[in-house]
């Protein structure tokens, strides 16, 4: 379960999710496309019925408060935890339900909340991990490119990880991440904790990961950076998609504001 405790933040309950706010893409089109999505903790009902589609070459970013499922989400996509009913869809196959593993092969990887970094070892051995999956030649390669982007990295590259400052720890669990190579990035909460100049870094290194060529699926309890960045988001409520539009629409959207954006 999302790890913090749902608030009494959120939108109006009888809100029903707008219209798609960008043209409905052609299966081709889709990175992503996620339908009736059911999710239980025992009986805990998680996620109700999530209907997700993730373009490719979009940043796509969902909101929403603590506890409301965000995590899950990713989770779920990346075969951590089990759907109960519904389909995932990577590419037009379906990966419901298949092993991690598996899913990072089919170019899916998972930068999870947290950070998630092996302390004990240096960063250039956290580096390599990320590229454990992968059989081909172009290792080394991606490697130099993962330090062009994180430059600090490349500074500290024999250095203990456990050693490094919280925000030069999410820029290695980023970088990891891109060691698989991925086509779409599960970011889940990479400002988490962070100074505020270190979430403004953090973001734009998103937007040149995607720029670059990444699909991004962003899960960001920084509402406005989130939606600021995003090429479309969702809104997610007790489990429930309640509002999607265009991260610029959503930006403006009163209710949005009210409840996620202080006014």
């Amino acid at each position: 379960m999302d790890s913090d405790a749902a608030n009494d933040k959120g939108i109006l309950k009888d809100e029903q999710p707008s219209a798609a706010a960008s043209p409905t893409a052609t299966a081709s089109a889709r990175s992503l496309f996620i339908e009736d999505l059911h999710v239980y903790y025992g009986a805990i009902h998680a996620l109700k019925g999530l209907d997700v589609e993730v373009n490719q070459g979009e940043i796509v970013s969902i909101i929403g408060s603590n506890g409301a499922g965000k995590s899950t989400l990713l989770r779920t996509i990346s075969g951590l935890v089990r759907a109960r009913e519904g389909h995932i869809y990577a590419y037009d196959e379906e990966i419901t339900n298949l092993k991690p593993h598996l899913i990072v092969q089919k170019g899916i990887v998972h930068c999870p909340e947290g950070r998630r970094i092996f302390t004990n070892l240096s960063v250039i051995e956290n580096l390599k991990l990320g590229a454990y999956c992968r059989t081909d030649n172009e290792v080394a390669s991606d490697l130099e490119s993962v330090l062009d982007i994180f430059p600090r990295l490349r500074e500290r590259i024999n250095q203990n990880a456990g050693t490094l400052s919280g925000g030069e720890q999410q820029m290695l669990a980023i970088g990891r991440a891109l060691m698989a190579r991925p086509k779409v990035l599960l970011l889940d909460e990479p400002s988490l904790g962070l100074a505020p100049n270190l979430v403004m870094e953090i973001f734009k290194i998103i937007k040149r990961i995607n720029d670059e060529g990444t699909t991004v699926l962003l899960v960001e309890q920084n509402a406005h950076r989130a939606l600021e960045i995003a090429t479309r988001a969702y809104v997610l409520e007790t489990g429930r998609i309640v509002l999607q539009d265009t991260g610029k629409a959503l930006l403006t959207n009163p209710k949005v504001r009210e409840a996620y954006l202080g006014g």
